[in-house]
Order: structure tokens, then C-alpha cells, then sequence
């Protein structure tokens, strides 16, 4: 049994993965899901703290963090805290040492990327972003519907503000999972920033941005292989 500990992406909140959890249990293994701070005073140890204290006592079994998004700026610091056997990034922002999330973007070449991929799907590169558009675009619409309940959520600025601590990638096996149609982080782009800061190949698999919403079923059996 591996337990797989679901950490959410900018918007913090368990609920993203409410529909992979039961997909993973099914599958014979354990599930930790957590709410991310939101006090604007949380930092990026603070998120930390918030992951360790979700895991609580080891158990047996391997112990695998799966990081959405913004997930990628936490999930190692997590692994400098605990023994963790795997790590695994979900259409993922991939920090460089010393770079804040709020500096990523612009480091990484994100805007021209998702530009230019507006043009290859025929939409317009200059369009501001649009939570239903670049996001929720294959996402069924009853879950839509009640993501859009779930009330506002969001990264505090502290997190998008502070440099990245660590000097290295934890020495830990790492894989990325990769939304083909991810119009926020395209394939190709996500290609290029993972083999250039982590050295491995992307898993592609079918679907945007919001895998865990859109295809839940699909992103738990690549997370298990």
C-alpha cells in the first residue's frame, strides 16, 4: 500500500482532489489531503508545516506526495522535513533555487508560451486569462458548477513573494504528469522547463490543467503506475 499525499495548487484547497481520492482508495491505497493556509501572513514554510501536520505519524508503506500547480513549490520542501519515497508533479510550476513563484512566470517564459498556444488552438494570444476558459475547459460541467461554489480561495502573497529555499531538487525519484491540453502551462513549454530544471521527460496524458477535475479516473491510474 502506498499512502499518496494530495497537495493542491494555487487555490489551496482539498476539495481539488475530492474526485481522485476516492479513485486512489479504490485502488487499495491511502489518501492524506489537506487546506493550505490562507492568512495572507503564510509563507511558504507555513504551507510546509500545513503538509507535514496532514501526514502525522509515519505508517507503513511508501510515502508519495502528489503536487499540483503551485504544489511544485511546496512538495519538496516537504521532503527536506520527512522521509518521503516519491514525488510526484501535476502539471506543475518547477521553482530554480533561490526564484519566487511570483518571479517564475516570467523566468520560466510562461506568457509567451500560453500566447502561443491560444494562436495553435485558434484563440486569441491576447485574451486575458479567464478562470472558465483557460482552466475549467474540459472540465464536466456539474463539477464546474460546484467548484464555483466552493467560495474564493487563493494563494497568499507571502507564498508568490519568497525565493525558493532550497539549492538542489531533493534527492528523491520524481515524475511529472502532463495535461496535453493544458492551455495555462502548455505541453511543449512544460517540456522544455522540467528537462531543463529537473533533467526527466514529461507523462502526457489527455486533459488541461485541472487533471483531477476533468479526468480523475485517468490521473490516479498514471499516478499509480
Amino acid at each position: 500500500m502506498t499512502r499518496y499525499v494530495l497537495i493542491p495548487g494555487a487555490d489551496g484547497r482539498a476539495w481539488y482532489w475530492h474526485l481522485v481520492v476516492p479513485e486512489l482508495r479504490a485502488r487499495g491505497h491511502d489518501v492524506v489531503t489537506m487546506d493550505l493556509p490562507q492568512e495572507e501572513s503564510a509563507g511558504l514554510a507555513e504551507y510546509t508545516d500545513a503538509v507535514v501536520r496532514a501526514i502525522g505519524a509515519a505508517t507503513a508503506g511508501e510515502l508519495v506526495l502528489v503536487a499540483q500547480s503551485l504544489g511544485g513549490f511546496i512538495a519538496p520542501l516537504v521532503c527536506e522535513r520527512i522521509a518521503v519515497d516519491g514525488l510526484i508533479l501535476v502539471n506543475p510550476m518547477v521553482p530554480a533555487p533561490g526564484e519566487s513563484a511570483g518571479d517564475w512566470w516570467a523566468n520560466t517564459g510562461q506568457a509567451k508560451a500560453r500566447a502561443a498556444f491560444a494562436v495553435q488552438e485558434g484563440r486569441s494570444p491576447d485574451a486575458a486569462f479567464d478562470m472558465l476558459t483557460d482552466f475549467f475547459h474540459d472540465v464536466p460541467q456539474e463539477v464546474t458548477v460546484e467548484a464555483m461554489t466552493q467560495g474564493e480561495a487563493g494563494p497568499t502573497v507571502a507564498v508568490f513573494t519568497q525565493p525558493w529555499p532550497l539549492g538542489t531538487w531533493p534527492d528523491v525519484p520524481t515524475r511529472c504528469i502532463q495535461g496535453r491540453e493544458d492551455r495555462f502551462f502548455p505541453l511543449d513549454f512544460q517540456r522544455r522547463v522540467v528537462r531543463e530544471r529537473l533533467g526527466i521527460a514529461v507523462e502526457e496524458m489527455p486533459g488541461g490543467h485541472l487533471l483531477a477535475l476533468s479526468r480523475p479516473a485517468e490521473l490516479a491510474e498514471l499516478i499509480c503506475r
